[in-house]
Protein backbone atom coordinates (compact mmCIF):
# COMPACT_ATOMS: atom_id res chain seq x y z
CA UNK A 1 0.00 0.00 0.00
CA UNK A 2 1.16 3.36 -0.57
CA UNK A 3 1.59 6.63 1.41
CA UNK A 4 -1.18 8.20 -0.54
CA UNK A 5 -3.66 5.56 -0.34
CA UNK A 6 -3.18 5.15 3.19
CA UNK A 7 -3.07 8.51 4.21
CA UNK A 8 -6.37 8.54 1.52
CA UNK A 9 -7.96 5.62 3.97
CA UNK A 10 -7.04 7.55 7.00
CA UNK A 11 -8.49 10.41 6.31
CA UNK A 12 -11.87 8.67 4.64
CA UNK A 13 -12.25 6.51 8.06
CA UNK A 14 -11.78 8.83 10.40
CA UNK A 15 -14.29 11.17 8.22
CA UNK A 16 -16.55 8.21 8.38
CA UNK A 17 -16.44 8.46 12.08
CA UNK A 18 -16.01 12.53 12.56
CA UNK A 19 -19.35 12.50 10.01
CA UNK A 20 -21.64 10.24 12.02
CA UNK A 21 -20.11 12.09 15.60
CA UNK A 22 -21.44 15.47 13.88
CA UNK A 23 -24.68 14.07 12.61
CA UNK A 24 -25.85 11.81 15.44
CA UNK A 25 -24.37 13.15 18.75
CA UNK A 26 -22.55 16.63 17.97
CA UNK A 27 -24.40 19.34 19.67
CA UNK A 28 -25.78 21.74 16.71
CA UNK A 29 -24.40 25.17 16.40
CA UNK A 30 -21.79 25.29 19.24
CA UNK A 31 -18.08 25.89 19.03
CA UNK A 32 -17.17 22.35 19.57
CA UNK A 33 -19.06 21.45 16.34
CA UNK A 34 -17.52 24.32 14.16
CA UNK A 35 -13.94 22.95 15.57
CA UNK A 36 -14.73 19.45 14.42
CA UNK A 37 -16.78 20.20 11.40
CA UNK A 38 -13.86 22.22 10.28
CA UNK A 39 -11.17 19.31 10.53
CA UNK A 40 -13.99 17.07 8.86
CA UNK A 41 -14.24 19.30 6.42
CA UNK A 42 -10.53 19.20 5.71
CA UNK A 43 -10.74 15.60 5.81
CA UNK A 44 -13.12 15.64 3.66
CA UNK A 45 -11.07 18.24 0.94
CA UNK A 46 -8.19 15.61 1.39
CA UNK A 47 -9.91 12.30 0.56
CA UNK A 48 -11.63 13.69 -2.31
CA UNK A 49 -8.39 15.34 -3.79
CA UNK A 50 -6.17 12.94 -3.32
CA UNK A 51 -8.63 10.03 -5.08
CA UNK A 52 -7.30 11.73 -8.29
CA UNK A 53 -4.26 10.33 -7.92
CA UNK A 54 -5.36 7.67 -7.14
CA UNK A 55 -6.27 5.32 -10.23
CA UNK A 56 -5.38 1.91 -9.70
CA UNK A 57 -9.24 0.39 -10.53
CA UNK A 58 -8.97 1.30 -13.98
CA UNK A 59 -5.10 1.87 -14.35
CA UNK A 60 -3.90 5.33 -15.54
CA UNK A 61 -7.84 6.26 -15.96
CA UNK A 62 -11.23 7.83 -13.76
CA UNK A 63 -13.56 5.48 -12.34
CA UNK A 64 -17.36 6.35 -11.38
CA UNK A 65 -15.82 6.86 -7.96
CA UNK A 66 -14.02 9.92 -9.09
CA UNK A 67 -17.50 10.98 -10.24
CA UNK A 68 -18.47 11.41 -5.98
CA UNK A 69 -15.00 13.13 -5.21
CA UNK A 70 -15.64 16.00 -7.78
CA UNK A 71 -19.40 16.10 -6.30
CA UNK A 72 -18.25 15.75 -2.63
CA UNK A 73 -15.42 18.65 -3.01
CA UNK A 74 -18.40 20.75 -4.55
CA UNK A 75 -20.93 20.09 -1.51
CA UNK A 76 -18.58 20.16 1.62
CA UNK A 77 -17.05 23.80 -0.11
CA UNK A 78 -21.38 24.72 -0.27
CA UNK A 79 -22.12 23.32 2.81
CA UNK A 80 -19.37 25.53 4.31
CA UNK A 81 -20.78 28.63 2.56
CA UNK A 82 -24.23 28.03 3.75
CA UNK A 83 -23.23 28.00 7.27
CA UNK A 84 -21.52 30.97 7.27
CA UNK A 85 -24.47 32.53 5.68
CA UNK A 86 -26.79 31.41 8.25
CA UNK A 87 -28.06 29.04 6.02
CA UNK A 88 -28.16 25.92 8.50
CA UNK A 89 -30.77 23.58 6.16
CA UNK A 90 -29.12 23.78 3.05
CA UNK A 91 -25.42 23.65 5.35
CA UNK A 92 -27.05 20.22 6.63
CA UNK A 93 -28.50 18.92 3.69
CA UNK A 94 -24.89 19.31 1.48
CA UNK A 95 -23.17 17.97 4.57
CA UNK A 96 -25.30 14.80 5.00
CA UNK A 97 -25.62 13.93 1.76
CA UNK A 98 -21.02 14.42 1.73
CA UNK A 99 -21.28 11.78 4.61
CA UNK A 100 -23.40 9.71 2.88
CA UNK A 101 -21.69 9.77 -0.39
CA UNK A 102 -18.63 8.78 1.82
CA UNK A 103 -20.44 5.82 3.20
CA UNK A 104 -21.36 4.76 -0.27
CA UNK A 105 -17.40 4.58 -0.98
CA UNK A 106 -16.91 2.81 2.05
CA UNK A 107 -18.97 0.02 1.42
CA UNK A 108 -17.26 0.01 -1.76
CA UNK A 109 -13.73 -0.15 -0.53
CA UNK A 110 -14.51 -2.76 1.98
CA UNK A 111 -17.13 -5.18 -0.60
CA UNK A 112 -14.67 -5.16 -3.40
CA UNK A 113 -11.81 -8.10 -2.36
CA UNK A 114 -9.40 -6.84 -4.71
CA UNK A 115 -9.32 -3.10 -3.38
CA UNK A 116 -6.94 -2.63 -0.69
CA UNK A 117 -8.77 -2.27 2.73
CA UNK A 118 -9.99 -5.94 2.42
CA UNK A 119 -6.53 -7.32 1.44
CA UNK A 120 -4.96 -5.34 4.59
CA UNK A 121 -7.20 -6.88 6.89
CA UNK A 122 -6.95 -10.52 5.03
CA UNK A 123 -3.25 -10.67 4.90
CA UNK A 124 -2.20 -8.65 7.96
CA UNK A 125 -5.25 -9.05 10.46
CA UNK A 126 -3.28 -7.51 13.13
CA UNK A 127 -1.91 -4.36 11.20
CA UNK A 128 -5.63 -3.94 10.34
CA UNK A 129 -6.97 -4.04 13.80
CA UNK A 130 -4.03 -1.74 14.85
CA UNK A 131 -4.82 0.99 11.64
CA UNK A 132 -8.23 0.81 13.34
CA UNK A 133 -7.56 1.34 16.64
CA UNK A 134 -4.92 4.38 15.19
CA UNK A 135 -8.71 5.53 13.75
CA UNK A 136 -10.78 5.28 16.40
CA UNK A 137 -8.19 6.96 18.66
CA UNK A 138 -7.54 9.95 16.51
CA UNK A 139 -11.19 10.68 16.21
CA UNK A 140 -11.62 10.39 19.80
CA UNK A 141 -8.54 12.91 19.80
CA UNK A 142 -10.07 15.32 17.39
CA UNK A 143 -13.54 15.72 19.74
CA UNK A 144 -11.84 15.73 23.02
CA UNK A 145 -9.20 18.72 21.42
CA UNK A 146 -12.55 20.47 20.15
CA UNK A 147 -14.39 20.05 23.16
CA UNK A 148 -10.95 21.47 25.26
CA UNK A 149 -10.47 24.33 23.07
CA UNK A 150 -14.15 25.53 22.55
CA UNK A 151 -13.74 26.00 26.72
CA UNK A 152 -10.89 28.23 26.34
CA UNK A 153 -12.13 32.10 26.23
CA UNK A 154 -11.62 34.21 23.22
CA UNK A 155 -8.72 36.41 23.69
CA UNK A 156 -9.82 39.77 23.61
CA UNK A 157 -8.14 43.03 21.97
CA UNK A 158 -6.76 44.88 24.01
CA UNK A 159 -6.84 48.96 22.74
CA UNK A 160 -3.59 50.84 23.45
Amino acid sequence: MTPLIATHAFAALTSLLLGGWQLFLSPKGTQVHRIVGRVWVALMLYVSISSFWITELRPGHFSLLHILSVVTITTVSLGVIQARRGRIRSHLGNMRGSWIGLCFAFVFAVAVPVRHIPQFIVTEPAGAAAAAAVVVITTALIIRAGRLIARVPAVESVRA
